[in-house]
């Protein structure tokens, strides 16, 4: 089952919600090292493609740090200066435009004003005699001519106004672009700091997996030695079982084997039951070591709530087996101090193991029962 899960890289969310925080922790170890494995292969295929870096006299890579170096303007100086020409092209931009649009006006201005000066001094010429008409000339010259002057004169205060207005601009675009550069700075600290934080965060669950891996392995060399597990057994007891629960058997004599290609998972109860009675009855799964009887501990095919029920009002350390419908295996229920915890145990292969922990195999499932008690 463990490995059918590592290579389909998927589990069914109603086998997850079976196993406890333990099972999950050495289940995400697995993944992420599968993960890591994959990676390290695309990485070895990418490997034709490199970099090459410009290094130093020392052989080390090439690094220029600004401000570092003598002579070099600082990282807050040089920033200030980009700042202050992007306002000063950006405000001359807007002044070009505002000018010609004031050129425009002015030209236009006594451009009319000529205009109308002129029509003026046609009208009256039939009227007048030639020397009148030599002293109308002057007159319309000497009118041109103030003309000019006054344009000329608004001209240049036009572009005063303009280049006042220009530096008025830029002063106020670099105070806006100053203001935006340390919020920019102020978001990037923030986001620096939600960076720590979640890299904090992935560190801790790393290291809460690569804990629970270490002390499996700390536990399974210890049982080994001393002929007895740590993880689960240290909540069992010597003989504390629900030897007064009634015993569900409910089952079929064992017919003959149908040979037939499993599911992945029991898609039925009828399917479970057929798979217990083709496949596990012929093993005497359930029953004592020994014995052609059921365990006191083996309840058949019953449902987790039903399973609580019964151990509801027992001592601490009792427990119980049930046939599962998530998986071909079994549950293993037992009574804690808060509650209730529950084990699947994978028995799809030719072996019974608790799923996620597989480095402890047993012929049998009274053999793993026995096993996991309290010598």
């Amino acid at each position: 089952m463990m490995k059918q899960i590592l290579r389909d890289m998927y589990i069914d969310p109603a086998i997850l919600a079976e196993l406890n925080e333990e099972q999950k922790q050495i289940l995400r170890w697995h993944e992420r090292e599968k993960q890591e494995n994959q990676d390290q292969v695309i990485r070895k295929k990418d490997s034709r493609r490199s970099i090459q870096w410009l290094k130093g006299r020392d052989g080390d890579v090439w690094v220029w740090v600004m401000g570092d170096t003598p002579g070099d303007k600082s990282y807050e100086d040089i920033i200030k200066e980009l700042m202050a020409e992007k306002a000063r092209r950006q405000a001359q931009q807007e002044a070009q435009e505002l000018w010609r649009a004031k050129e425009a006006e002015i030209e236009k201005k006594f451009r009319d004003a000529m205009a109308k000066e002129k029509a003026r001094f046609v009208a009256g010429k039939w009227k007048e005699d030639t020397e009148d008409r030599k002293a109308a000339k002057q007159e319309e010259e000497r009118i041109q001519g103030e003309l000019k002057k006054q344009e000329e004169e608004e001209r240049q205060q036009g572009e005063k106004e303009i280049k006042h207005a220009e530096e008025k601009r830029a002063r106020e675009l670099y105070i806006s672009l100053e203001r935006e550069h340390r919020k920019s700075e102020r978001d990037d600290k923030e986001w620096k700091e939600q960076l720590r934080r979640s890299k904090m965060a992935d560190q801790e669950m790393q290291r809460k997996a690569r804990q629970a891996r270490d002390e499996y392995k700390h536990q399974s060399l210890r049982a080994i030695e001393k002929g007895r597990v740590a993880g689960l057994s240290e909540l069992f007891q010597e003989g504390v079982v629900v030897g007064n629960l009634p015993t569900r058997s409910g089952l079929q004599p064992a017919a003959a084997p149908l040979h037939r290609r499993k599911a992945p998972r029991p898609g039925s109860r009828e399917c479970v039951l057929l798979w217990f009675k083709e496949e596990q009855r012929p093993k005497q799964a359930g029953f004592e070591r020994n014995s052609t009887t059921f365990a006191p501990w083996f309840h058949g095919l019953i449902s987790r709530q039903e399973s609580e029920t019964l151990l509801m009002n027992t001592a601490e350390g009792s427990f119980l087996v049930r046939v599962s419908d998530r998986i071909w295996g079994y549950t293993l229920s037992y009574r804690t101090v808060d509650g209730f915890k529950h084990f699947l145990i994978d028995a799809s292969g030719d072996y019974y193991s608790f799923l996620g922990v597989d480095q402890n195999r047993h012929a049998t499932l009274a053999d793993l029962i026995n096993f996991h008690k309290v010598s």
